[in-house]
């Protein structure tokens, strides 16, 4: 109930038995186009025999890059330079479309550091893409949002009011 008003809220999470791992040893896509450890969340909400919902899904980047184990904290990821990109990429991408339709793809990843070369490749391989029902943006988490500043999740917000509008 909120200002007095009840409504059902339900919140539904599926996760792709494609590409199932844990963090670090599974990552990026495979040749199909299924991103590791893919979520779709939907969440519904029922209001007076009305019904809306919004779908969020999550998932490795799609492209093929690992990030092996090793002893320090958080290792290195190493982007492959022997295969091409853009089949698993487009495929991925393909099926978000087919089942979802327009995505609004946000990245936060960090921008520098060893993550740097992950969020440049993704976007570069979006703006290769070309497809207009595919938007991007890079939001870098940890710079903005560190020593719990929260509140800097506006500017991302900010951001992405226009196409939530849409």
């Amino acid at each position: 109930s909120i200002n007095g008003k009840c409504f059902d809220w339900l919140l539904v999470s599926r996760r792709s038995c494609f590409r199932a791992g844990v963090r670090y040893y599974v990552r990026g896509i495979d040749s199909e186009g299924h991103a590791a450890n893919f979520v779709e969340t939907e969440q519904i909400v029922h209001y007076k025999g009305s019904k809306a919902s919004f779908v969020q899904t999550r998932g490795s980047i799609p492209f093929f890059w690992s990030q092996r184990p090793n002893l320090k904290y958080k290792p290195k990821p190493q982007i492959s330079k022997s295969v091409n990109h853009m089949d698993g990429f487009q495929r991925h991408f393909d099926s978000q479309i087919i089942s979802y339709g327009k995505q609004m793809i946000v990245n936060l990843v960090n921008q520098k550091g060893s993550e740097k070369p992950l969020e440049q490749t993704f976007a570069k391989m979006v703006n290769s893409m070309a497809n207009g029902m595919v938007r991007y943006i890079a939001f870098d988490f940890h710079k903005e949002c560190s020593r719990m500043r929260w509140d800097r999740l506006q500017i991302l917000v900010d951001q992405l009011a226009e196409q939530q509008d849409e």
